[in-house]
C-alpha cells in the first residue's frame, strides 16, 4: 500500500476517476517513462476539524464550579457527580461532557490541550460571516482572497506532492482557498476530486483517461498530463477499498468518521499529505439541546469517537500528527425558552498530539456573573483564535511567520506546544 514517490508541483493538476479496477496499464507506462523522483522527507501532518454550526463550549467543557452557571442554565446544568453519565472532572473547575469520555485519557496523559473562551474578536453572530472570518484568518476583512491553511502551505518552505493539502469534503473549504495547490476529495473510493480554480476540472471531468492520454498534444496537458498520471498512480485503488484501520480502531459510520478514516488512509499511503481538513455539522442547538441525551450529546459522541478512532489508527504515526478543532462561535450562557441555546461568542477547542503541552484547560475566563458576560448574555472571547492557530501551525509545522499567516494581527501564539 505504501508508495513513496514525490511528484512535481503543477498549478493546473487534475485527477479523475479510474474506477475500482486499478490504474490502467497505459497510464502506468506513461508514468514510468519519466524520471522517478527520490523519496521525500517524512512529513508532519496537521489535521483541522471544523465544527460547523457553533458548538456549545459551556456544555462540552463546562466551568461547572462557577456558581452562576446553574442559575443561567437551570435545566441544562450538569455537574461531575460520582454517578454514571455525569460530567468528568478535569481540574476542579472544568469538566468534560460524558459524551466526550473518550478524550479523558488523552487529557490525563498530557496529549490533549483544551482552550476555552476562544473565538473571534469580530462579534458577528452570523454563521456564514464567522466561519468566513475564521477560515480566512482575517476577522475584520471580507476581501482576503486566501485562507489561513492555504497560506500555511505556502510557508512550508519546500516542494510538495499533489496531496500536500487535502480536504475530505465535497468542495474546497474557505481555509484552503488561495494560490497554493489543494484538493477537495469527496470520496477516495470514487476519486471524486476537485480543485478550486482548475481550468481542467469542468472541461475534462467527464473524459476518460484514454481521451486525456490521446489529447496530450494540447499545451495544457503537455504541461500537466504526466504529473496527473503520476499522481493517480500514487493512490493504490485496492488499498483504499480494502483499508483496515490499525489496532482494531473502529470509526463511526458518520461524515466525520469517514473523513478521518480517509485522512488516515492517505497518511499511511505516504502520498505527501501535510495539511488535512475535515468538518462536522449539526452544532446549531437552538432547541432541545439536552444534557446526557439529546442532539448535542449525540454530536459530541460522534466527534470524540471519530477523533479517538483516528488517533488509535495512527499509532506509529502519532509523533508526526497533530489534530486541532475549531468552531465559529459559542452559545449564549443563558438557556432559551425551548431548552436550547442561541448564537453566542466564545467556545472551546481541542488540540491533540504528542507535541502538545496537554493536560490543561488554557483559559482567561473570569466568571459567568452577568457583569462579566458580553452584552450581559455571552461568554466573552478572552483568547483570540489566531493565538491558538498560530501556536499549533508554528509549533507543529515549524512555519514561524505570523505576518503572512495572519495579516494585520499583532498578537502572540499561545504557549500550548512543546519546544
Amino acid at each position: 500500500m505504501v508508495n513513496r514517490r514525490a511528484f512535481m508541483k503543477s498549478g493546473a493538476m487534475a485527477l479523475f476517476a479510474a474506477g475500482f479496477g486499478g490504474v490502467p496499464a497505459f497510464i502506468a507506462r506513461a508514468a514510468d517513462s519519466g524520471k522517478i523522483l527520490l523519496p521525500y522527507k517524512k512529513n508532519k501532518v496537521l489535521v483541522c476539524i471544523f465544527q460547523r454550526g457553533a458548538m456549545d463550549g459551556l456544555m462540552a467543557v463546562s466551568p461547572y464550579a462557577d456558581a452562576h452557571l446553574k442559575a443561567l442554565r437551570p435545566t441544562l446544568y450538569m455537574s461531575p457527580a460520582a454517578t454514571e453519565g455525569s460530567m468528568l472532572d478535569l481540574d476542579g473547575r472544568f469538566a468534560l461532557h460524558p459524551s466526550l469520555a473518550a478524550f479523558q485519557p488523552f487529557f490525563a496523559e498530557g496529549r490533549m490541550a483544551i482552550v476555552h473562551g476562544v473565538g473571534s474578536p469580530n462579534n458577528t453572530r452570523s454563521h456564514f460571516d464567522a466561519q468566513d472570518y475564521m477560515e480566512s484568518g482575517t476577522p475584520f476583512s471580507k476581501s482576503t482572497n486566501s485562507g489561513w491553511l492555504n497560506r500555511a502551505v505556502g510557508l512550508l518552505g519546500h516542494e510538495g506532492t499533489p496531496f500536500r493539502a487535502v480536504s475530505l469534503t465535497s468542495s474546497l473549504p474557505r481555509s484552503l482557498y488561495g494560490d497554493n495547490e489543494s484538493l477537495a476529495i469527496n470520496n477516495l473510493q470514487e476519486f471524486a476530486i476537485q480543485m478550486r480554480g482548475n481550468p481542467l476540472a469542468t472541461s475534462l471531468a467527464s473524459r476518460s483517461f484514454e481521451q486525456l492520454y490521446d489529447q496530450t498534444s494540447s499545451q495544457i496537458l503537455n504541461r500537466t498530463g504526466k504529473e496527473s498520471f503520476d499522481a493517480i498512480k500514487m493512490l493504490n485503488v485496492n488499498g483504499i477499498k480494502n483499508y483496515q484501520p490499525a489496532n482494531g480502531a473502529v470509526y463511526p459510520n458518520s461524515p466525520l468518521g469517514n473523513s478521518l478514516k480517509q485522512i488516515a488512509t492517505l497518511i499511511k499511503m505516504d502520498v505527501g499529505m501535510e495539511v488535512a481538513f475535515a468538518e462536522s455539522g449539526g452544532w446549531d442547538t437552538h432547541f432541545g439541546q439536552g444534557t446526557v441525551n439529546g442532539a448535542l450529546a449525540r454530536n459530541l459522541k460522534d466527534f470524540s469517537d471519530s477523533i479517538t478512532a483516528f488517533w488509535k489508527d495512527m499509532d506509529a504515526y502519532q509523533d508526526d500528527v497533530t489534530v486541532m478543532t475549531m468552531t465559529e462561535f459559542g452559545r449564549t450562557a443563558h438557556q432559551n425558552g425551548t431548552g436550547g441555546t442561541d448564537h453566542g461568542r466564545a467556545s472551546c477547542l481541542f488540540v491533540l498530539g504528542n507535541d502538545v503541552q496537554g493536560g490543561k484547560v488554557y483559559n482567561n475566563i473570569k466568571s459567568l456573573a452577568k457583569e462579566e458576560l458580553e452584552d450581559g448574555r455571552d461568554l466573552p472571547v478572552s483568547t483570540d483564535f489566531r493565538s491558538v492557530f498560530s501556536a499549533v501551525a508554528n509549533g507543529h509545522l515549524k512555519i514561524n511567520n505570523d505576518k503572512i499567516l495572519f495579516p494585520g494581527w499583532e498578537g502572540n501564539g499561545l504557549g500550548l506546544m512543546k519546544a
